[in-house]
């Protein structure tokens, strides 16, 4: 069941009360969206397909245009989330990482059919942060949109202070108020694939910042983790239970499924030889993303069951319009 940005809310606020956090993959095909549907599936677990710019213009959706992908991942998804086979999972879809010129078309082609917004802000100066989060409130109030955003700041520069929660997420709220859902700050990771363990993380910093949040917005507002890949079970647990309610998971997905098809062709080298009785159906796209999926399903499992999403989707559903 795909959310609707209300919806989504109640997600949220669910994850918060319930101390688990929704996993949210950043999905870089067809495949991969659909598996990630399936490990959902299997945990009974809320789920957050994301899209990144280079996913949209990847050859996999738009090839190049950022308008045409939007359309396509979405249709994708919408399909599969409110089919029989998904229709038990509570899946948000949500955009991470736009940026640059064309970051405000993005956003507003996708407000009418996305669950939640979040744009780049990495090469943004804090007014421009709070500016560029303004104008999608008011685009959303002149189209009478329901809208939820994610507003971010500094997740790559260590441990953003606890003022950048006042004048980044505080001024952004005091502005348009009800529109933010999530606060992205630094805790102390970094998007990639760490190898130290990421020593600076701070469990302190996230209940800190998400307190002061939903102090300001006068809701419960919840913390979006950013560079997840790398970091220890205990560092992610010990987040979810200090105010993350979102983590981001890309890098790691990305060589899991990377690793997958390099084992594929190599224990299938023989087979592509032209003059092999089972060539084709080696070759075929099937062959690969069935054997990828075998190695990769049960590894989102273990992700979303790590996170304390494992049988939170029944339940959740159950409780929708409620609040």
């Amino acid at each position: 069941m795909l959310l609707t940005p209300t919806q989504t809310r109640e997600l949220i606020a669910d994850a918060l009360q319930h101390k688990y956090a929704v996993l949210a993959v950043n999905a870089d095909s067809p495949a991969s969206v659909y598996d990630v549907l399936e490990a959902a599936r299997q945990c009974d677990a809320p789920i957050m397909i994301e899209t990144s710019l280079w996913q949209l213009k990847g050859r996999s959706f738009g090839a190049g245009d950022a308008l045409l992908g939007l359309s396509r991942y979405h249709a994708e998804l919408n399909v599969l989330a409110n089919h029989a086979t998904f229709q038990q999972v509570p899946v948000v879809l949500h955009t991470d990482h736009i940026k640059g010129p064309e970051t405000t078309a993005i956003l507003e082609s996708a407000m009418p059919r996305f669950s939640s917004l979040s744009l780049d802000s990495s090469e943004m100066t804090p007014a421009e942060n709070i500016a560029a989060i303004g104008k999608l409130c008011a685009s959303a109030t002149q189209r009478n949109l329901p809208l939820t955003l994610e507003m971010e700041a500094g997740v790559d520069a260590g441990v953003s202070p606890l003022t950048d929660c006042d004048t980044l997420f505080g001024a952004a709220e005091k502005n348009n108020p009800g529109y933010l859902a999530w606060w992205a700050p630094g805790v102390g990771t970094q998007h990639g694939l760490g190898s130290d363990g990421y020593p600076t993380f701070s469990a302190e910093a996230v209940g800190a910042h998400q307190k002061r949040a939903t102090a300001l917005a006068g809701r419960p507002i919840g913390i979006a983790l950013h560079g997840s890949s790398g970091l220890p079970v205990a560092s992610l647990q010990a987040a979810v239970q200090a105010g993350v309610s979102k983590v981001n998971w890309s890098s790691e997905s990305l060589l899991l499924r990377s690793q997958a098809a390099q084992e594929y062709f190599s224990a299938h080298l023989a087979q592509l030889d032209k003059k092999h009785k089972d060539w084709k159906n080696t070759a075929m796209d099937n062959g690969l993303q069935a054997f990828v999926a075998s190695r990769y399903v049960p590894k989102v499992v273990d992700r979303i069951k790590l996170l304390g999403g494992f049988c939170a989707g029944t339940r959740f559903l159950s409780t929708l319009g409620r609040s």
